[in-house]
């Protein structure tokens, strides 16, 4: 490989620390920083070029005459305008992503659309131009939680307010959007939930194609102690920040980090440099408050740290560069960077400049780093806001941070401004594992399990618990098993039928709603629905409810619903596991599964072998969406204004939650008298798969079916999720039941008895809705009609 002569834009702490790292390279002849800064010229390899870091046409002339073949822009602002087009239509390799790709960071609006569309977690949003002042006020009348106003474009760090009361807000849109304080920045306005929770930066290599994280940190943003006063570019940073763990990291990656660079590269606009990922780690997991398209500043001057001393900085860029980043290692050290930021005073609002500067020799494995720096003469003088920032590595943080202040303590310059506690939510975690081991042996409720919560749990759904009996169970709890005794239901020669399932992201729509007791009826539904279509009558239902920490209330609301749901099954509760693991899930979220056992005399077990063409395909209806479908659900509602106590548009008289909260339709007491009768041929549970991939399972491999969607009204809750979510007829069959949540086969004889039978043993409406074919396979039809 030829030696390097790279050109890095920027004048800051970042920039300086990108060229101490890169001069470290056995492969870099020469670094010119441009403009850079009092630090960067005196850095080995390096020298500053006077040049306008904006005029690109003379940059690039600047590039072939010098032999430039890496250029490394540092700030955000000549990557949206565009520099790498310009470098690299002349040949010279760039670290940073083209102009359509900074649009990540470049428009806010542009980001959150791009997220929605490849389902990264992120907050609610809606997005208005400057012309739709109305409606972004009465968005923030009747969204129903508290907002971030975000200015679309670039504001220096400037754009985002985060207003405490509704006239707040309105008052920063009426600044945003129609006194255009951030200019042109402000033209468009992205309103987003505001999010609570402890925010960590993610910085990671990419070349379009694979992806490697760094140490994630934590940045402060205000500019006095206790996380008080104003904001600021920032005031320090630690990493990595402990309380991004292995396993949300994990999460990260595959949930975020991953599908970014997938999703950029199959839009069009690959991305390659360095994707800076600013994330929340909210209860409901790590959602991503905003993408930066470059090298954090002062996240950078911790990181340079962090990297070891065999990784080749150099070399990593431009395999970057080249699209060959799995081609390069790029280790890191164990330990703890702290980067503490001196500022001058008045930051971040009006300061003096011109100030002289004094550092004396700093302690072991600690660099200073200039930002706001300029030489005068023989002197250094301050330049900028920020001014130094003072850079700390060691093995574990409270070393690090003895490290750090005591280089912050050898710098001195007049109006010298700094944070003394940078790292305190991770000492505060930190001081509180410690306090908690010095007083003594630990308990299990100190680990986070509470023994008496669950005493509690028992005790309170036991009357819930008795309710289902039926004949085999008393349905008393506490022992170590179940007991369901088969021989006293009367079956001559049974066969045994189980089935097990859960309630699907509908159970994230239940927490985030506050509404936790019908989920239970659904976690029933959906198994013995599925033993019903084998002919099956249910016997007995175990259920499986897994938190972090156990909410009395909630886990007894849960379990009133499994219990209603086992008496409309007639089928009893007879036992079941309670599992609170701390660590495991997000605070406040839970898991249920269930599991359900039924009995059906041996001649009796469906599907039939006589199914043939000409049966008549039965349709019951469904009362709502049931269980399936809410991953997609959840993601057309977030192009809307609605939450989950909106008022529900095709149902004034209740909130959006309630509905779309309405239990799994149990067809047991409606249906099985006709199945015993031996009035049906198969079944089908419309869940996961809609008709299409339902409907089939039943059908011997040679026959197939019609389905006229015009047979039955087409729900109000579908026609809402079809509009705003632009979803195809076809998709809408493939996902959800549409109206319809089980399909009954009946002999073309025996379709008045099966109606007559059904329609008077429950609310279900039956209608005639197909038939089976000789051609394998469903065909749709009349779609138009929804």
């Amino acid at each position: 490989m030829s030696t390097l002569r790279i050109l890095l834009l920027g004048s800051g702490g970042r920039e300086h620390a990108l060229a101490w790292k890169l001069a470290q390279s056995p492969l870099v002849d020469h670094i010119h920083v441009c403009p850079g800064n009092g630090g960067t010229c005196s850095t080995p390899k390096c020298s500053n070029l006077d040049l306008p870091s904006d005029d690109f046409t003379r940059l690039v002339d600047f590039a072939i005459k010098n032999s430039i073949n890496l250029v490394v822009p540092g700030p955000e602002q000549p990557l949206v305008d565009g520099v790498e087009f310009h470098f690299r239509k002349v040949g010279v390799p760039v670290f940073g992503p083209s102009q359509l790709a900074a649009r990540m960071e470049g428009s806010k609006a542009f980001s959150k659309d791009f997220m929605a569309k490849h389902s990264i977690p992120t907050a609610q949003f809606r997005v208005f131009k400057n012309s739709e002042i109305d409606a972004a006020i009465n968005y923030v009348k009747t969204c129903g939680h508290p907002v971030v106003l975000k200015a679309d474009g670039l504001a220096a760090g400037k754009g985002v307010l985060i207003p405490e009361t509704i006239d707040d807000a309105i008052a920063g849109l009426n600044d945003i959007l129609v006194k255009s304080v951030f200019g042109s920045a402000g033209h468009e306005v992205v309103i987003e939930e505001f999010l609570t929770g402890p925010e960590i930066s993610v910085l990671a290599f990419s070349d379009g194609y694979t992806i490697v994280p760094l140490p994630p940190g934590q940045d402060h943003k205000r500019i006095g102690e206790g996380d008080t006063g104003l904001n600021t570019g920032g005031m320090g940073v630690y990493a990595p920040a402990p309380v991004a763990t292995p396993e949300i990291m994990n999460q990260i990656v595959n949930e975020t980090l991953r599908p970014t660079i997938d999703g950029m590269r199959k839009d069009g606009f690959p991305f390659v440099g360095m994707l800076f990922t600013g994330l929340m780690l909210s209860s409901n997991g790590p959602k991503v408050l905003e993408y930066n398209v470059r090298f954090g500043d002062p996240e950078t001057e911790a990181l340079m740290l962090l990297l070891d001393e065999k990784a080749d900085l150099a070399a990593i860029l431009l395999a970057c560069a080249e699209h060959r980043l799995d081609s390069v290692n790029v280790p890191i050290k164990t330990g703890y960077a702290v980067s503490v930021v001196l500022a001058s005073a008045g930051y971040p609002g009006s300061y003096e400049k011109g100030k002289k500067i004094d550092v004396q020799d700093m302690p072991s494995n600690t660099v200073v780093f200039h930002a706001g720096t300029k030489n005068l003469g023989d002197s250094v003088v301050t330049a900028g806001g920020r001014v130094i920032v003072v850079t700390s590595y060691a093995p574990t943080l409270r070393q690090a941070l003895d490290l750090v202040y005591q280089g912050v303590d050898k710098i001195s310059f007049a109006g010298k401004t700094f944070r003394r506690d940078i790292a305190h939510r991770a000492l505060k975690t930190a001081d509180e594992k410690s306090s908690t081991s010095s007083l003594g042996g630990l308990t299990y409720a100190q680990a986070g399990v509470s023994v008496d919560a669950g005493n509690s749990l028992v005790e309170a759904i036991k009357p819930y618990v008795r309710s289902t009996r039926r004949t085999g169970a008393d349905a008393e709890i506490g022992g170590f098993g179940g007991v369901f005794d088969l021989k006293a239901c009367g079956y001559q020669d049974p066969i045994l039928v189980s089935g097990t399932d859960g309630v699907g992201t509908k159970l994230r729509v239940a927490v985030d709603a506050g509404i936790h007791d019908t989920v239970g009826i659904d976690l029933v539904a959906m198994s013995v629905n599925d033993l019903l279509v084998q002919g099956a009558e249910p016997l007995y239902f175990l259920d499986y409810y897994g938190c972090s920490r156990l909410d009395v209330s909630v886990a007894s609301q849960v379990v009133k619903g499994i219990a209603e749901g086992c008496k409309q099954a007639n089928c009893a509760l007879i036992g079941g596991e309670t599992a609170e693991m701390p660590g495991m899930y997000q605070s406040g979220d839970y898991d249920l599964a269930g599991f359900a056992v039924g009995a059906v005399e041996r001649h009796k077990i469906l599907p039939r072998a006589d199914i043939a063409p000409g049966d008549v395909l039965l349709g019951i209806t469904s009362s709502g969406l049931h269980s399936n479908g809410f991953s997609l659900v959840r993601k057309i509602l977030a192009r809307t204004d609605l939450t989950y106590s909106s008022p529900c548009p095709w149902d004034s008289s209740s909130t959006l939650g309630k509905v779309l909260l309405e239990p799994t339709r149990i067809y047991i007491k409606q249906i099985l008298p006709a199945a015993q009768a031996g009035l049906v041929k198969g079944m089908s549970h419309i869940t996961g798969g809609g008709f299409t991939e339902n409907i089939p399972r039943v059908l011997p491999k040679n026959l197939g079916c019609f389905v006229d969607a015009s047979a039955w009204e087409f729900p109000p809750v579908f026609q809402f999720l079809m509009k705003h979510g632009n979803v195809e007829p076809l998709e809408m069959a493939r996902t959800f039941n549409n109206g319809i949540g089980m399909v009954v086969i009946v002999s073309p004889k025996d379709v008045d008895d099966a109606i007559r039978q059904i329609r008077e043993r429950g609310d279900a409406q039956v209608f005639k809705i197909g038939e089976v074919t000789s051609t394998p396979g469903v065909e749709m039809r009349n779609m138009h009609k929804w």
